[in-house]
């Protein structure tokens, strides 16, 4: 099995960018304190990169 990331939403997304809104949602998080781990890909490094100040990442397998 492929390494996953574990993404914990650390921050509001009040008064972000709507891109950054839209990033977080299709991570499939909500509000602050939620968790989902992913894949470790590419496409999904690229959007925890763009809202890395909103949210925590840990590598896991």
């Amino acid at each position: 099995m492929a390494a996953q990331l574990k993404v914990t939403q650390i921050k509001s997304v009040i008064s972000e960018k709507q891109n950054q809104r839209d990033t977080l949602r299709s991570l499939g998080l909500k509000r602050i304190g939620d968790v989902v781990v992913r894949e470790d890909t590419p496409a999904n490094r690229g959007y925890v990169r763009a809202v890395a100040h909103l949210v925590t990442v840990e590598e896991i397998d």
